[in-house]
């Protein structure tokens, strides 16, 4: 299974549009997961229409409407795999350890967020962090 990560995409106010090739990885891949910070609902659905497997949760930029239709954190099964998502908040220094607790009681296999705009995979015992950057 192929899965495209992205979160931070602050479509329009950071930048016009997401880079085309993007958009065609998004139309190749089984799974589209987003990390919240969309920014607004319109590329959450342009994402779904040409992907209708998208997973994603809001970010502290996200207008209210996305809010209100998507999770703060989300966890969900793939190949046998544990994965919970979330956003991830304050400063960059330290997020790991506030996005593991979000999911203290869960056992994941895999974490990812986003926020700092910094990309990051590393192994926290036997948990994957990852977080896919801006």
């Amino acid at each position: 299974m192929k899965i495209l990560v992205i979160s931070d995409t602050h479509i329009p106010h950071r930048a016009k549009d997401l880079p085309r090739e993007i958009w065609e990885i998004a139309q190749k891949v089984d799974m589209v997961v987003h990390a919240g910070d969309f920014t607004t609902k319109e590329v959450l659905v342009e994402l779904q229409s040409i992907n209708p497997e998208v997973k994603a949760v809001w970010g502290n930029m996200d207008e209210p409407e996305l809010v209100e239709i998507l999770p703060e954190k989300l966890v969900f099964e793939v190949e046998g795999k544990k994965i919970g998502v979330t956003h991830g908040s304050g400063a960059p220094w330290r997020i790991e350890k506030r996005v593991m607790e979000k999911f203290q009681d869960e056992k994941l296999d895999e974490l990812i967020f986003g926020h700092s705009h910094q990309a990051l995979m590393k192994r926290e015992k036997d948990l994957l962090l990852f977080n896919p950057g801006s």
